[in-house]
């Protein structure tokens, strides 16, 4: 009877999350009247814990605004258990699971075209700008290299956006955007109804694609005009404090940082010339990254004309920097501060800029972050904690595996390939040997939970049936699981063990686990009258579409399974 429970619990969670929500007992009778602009931030690889922890030399405006003026959830995590970028953004996008709202990582093996798939391309909406291409992403960013054209769109996202409820409610008179480095962080919260500009590598501009216009807007061709990227040749990233002052001040150069070709692990961190292979690159890897995203995002409010409407507009600002420079340097290390402080700056800017033309007393601020972060094995070992890098593409190789397909009688690869989470077998094997699909991938599953570094390996075919142990690990894994776009088997890392191979670079952190420093956001309302206030309720990031969505009267996202928050619906119901 449990599992027949947990089946049907999980079969729920997998679909649009129909459930009723309790009353919420509200301190007035009046509704306030809906916010001219909601904000949404969401910064790439932000843990819960690194506002507070480098707090200390953080101005106002900026985080010490959202703490102190806002309603600031201190438990907030993901239940999923690949927390990636695409993941992530959708999530908070949709409200719903990555087996509802389809994005289960940032790539997956399409079985029907027998093409890796990388989230958001769509050969049908070509880039709008000549020449541009994905090619130079894949430097630091080999998720793009697996995308066999520039198109990008939203149309692999399988259910309704926020942006797309605001939409629907309003009859398409809400401007609706999203803004980010990463395409993917700008597309997937833009939604469907919505537009999105994201930072091209190849040609240091803001580009989009023919899904949401058939010609830039002449204030973008303004914006791209100035060549604010150009401006960064022959410069460097530079800490703004004395050594000194930081809590990492000593700790430049630790041997376990990624020593990126021209870049180096100690400050300054040049950037090169406007003409150098890696130059545009190199300013995503550090607080420039957000800089040019802030700039763009300032030209869109003004040029957009946002909040000045009778609805209400939805601005999505994903700020990248955060991540690129977690992976190669730490979260642990004076580049994630020295980062901190400086997008510290950057939200103060935004904030400000947005009280000007709007007015915060007009806007709701929403900041969270797509996942967290690891620490770089070499930092734990110091204290002590076992912590390692895996390498996935050896276990072919391993005896056990070796064993196993002669006992199925194979003679060539059983593993096709290792996307993570996922392991892909060799069908056409298995096909030509007349093998059960299911006993090879319970077989695979079963000797990869003795590999060094595997916490878990849980074949598809046991999810689909619902043939699992009621954990809660297994739950994060069903919560990611979707039958058409999942692999073959699951893989959890132990923890602290994880993957430090993109592309060839050596990085030093990796986030992608259901562990808590992969799921721990922070979750945080600002802006009207909202009184300021700190939770420490459990709560899960997916509820911050159905919240935003009661704010403005629209229904929920389609696949959105949570209640709305309720100390931010009381806040909002006031008089």
């Amino acid at each position: 009877m449990k599992l027949r429970m947990v089946i049907f619990l999980s079969i729920i969670a997998s679909l649009s999350g129909c459930t009723h929500p309790k009353a919420l007992p509200l301190s007035g009778s009046k509704k306030a009247p809906r916010p001219k602009l909601i904000l949404q931030v969401t910064v790439d690889q932000l843990r819960g814990d690194l506002p507070e922890r480098f707090m200390q030399h953080m101005g106002d405006g900026g985080f010490r605004y959202l703490m102190e003026e806002g309603i600031w959830y201190a438990d907030a995590n993901f239940t999923h258990a690949n927390t990636e970028t695409i993941v992530g953004h959708a999530c908070l996008a949709t409200g719903a699971d990555p087996s509802a709202h389809g994005m289960i990582g940032n790539i997956w093996f399409d079985r029907q075209t027998g093409k890796l798939t990388y989230n958001i391309e769509d050969p049908d909406y070509h880039l709008l700008t000549e020449g541009a291409s994905v090619d130079k992403a894949s430097e630091i960013d080999p998720t793009q290299k697996s995308a066999s054209t520039d198109g990008r769109s939203p149309t692999a996202m399988i259910v309704s956006t926020f942006g797309d409820e605001l939409a629907i409610n309003t009859a398409g008179k809400s401007k609706i955007f999203g803004v980010s480095v990463k395409d993917r962080g700008a597309v997937s919260m833009a939604g469907h109804a919505g537009k999105a500009f994201w930072f091209s590598k190849q040609s240091g501009e803001f580009v989009t694609s023919s899904y949401y216009y058939d010609a830039y807007p002449e204030w973008v061709n303004e914006w791209n005009g100035k060549k604010l990227a150009q401006a960064y040749s022959g410069k460097s990233w530079e800490l703004m404090l004395e050594p000194s002052a930081y809590l990492f001040g000593d700790a430049d150069d630790a041997e376990w940082e990624t020593d990126f070709p021209g870049y180096g692990r100690i400050f300054p961190h040049a950037y090169g010339t406007a003409d150098g292979k890696y130059f545009t690159t190199l300013l995503t890897l550090s607080p420039a990254g957000d800089d040019l995203t802030l700039d763009f995002a300032k030209s869109l409010i003004a040029a957009e004309q946002l909040g000045q409407n009778e609805v209400t507009d939805y601005l999505s600002i994903s700020f990248s920097s955060t991540d690129y420079i977690g992976h190669l340097f730490g979260p642990s290390s004076l580049e994630t501060e020295d980062n901190m402080l400086r997008l510290d700056r950057t939200l103060a800017d935004l904030f400000a800029y947005v009280d000007e033309h709007v007015g915060l007393e007009n806007t709701l601020i929403v900041l969270s972050a797509d996942h967290g972060t690891p620490e770089a094995p070499g930092y734990l070992n110091s204290f002590g904690i076992n912590a390692k890098y895996v390498t996935p593409e050896k276990w072919e190789k391993e005896p056990a595996i070796i064993e196993l397909k002669k006992r199925f009688g194979i003679g060539k690869e059983l593993i096709e390939a290792y996307h993570h989470p996922y392991v892909y077998l060799n069908y056409e094997v298995i096909q030509a040997n007349q093998l059960n699909q299911a006993k090879v991938e319970h077989a695979i599953a079963e000797e990869l939970m003795k590999f060094d570094g595997v916490a878990l390996a849980v074949s598809s075919t046991a999810l689909r049936v619902g043939d699992f142990p009621d954990t809660p690990l297994i739950e994060s894994v069903l919560r990611n699981y979707n039958p058409a776009r999942s692999g073959d088997v699951f893989v959890v890392h132990e923890p602290h063990c994880f993957i430090n191979d993109f592309d060839g670079l050596q990085v030093t952190c990796t986030h992608g686990s259901p562990w808590r420093y992969d799921t721990f956001v922070p979750v945080v309302f600002a802006g009207g009258d909202l009184e300021p206030q700190r939770i420490y309720r459990a709560i899960e990031p997916v509820a911050i579409a159905p919240t935003l969505s009661a704010i403005v009267g629209a229904k929920p996202p389609s696949g959105s399974r949570t209640e709305p928050l309720l100390e931010v619906m009381q806040g909002i119901d006031k008089d």
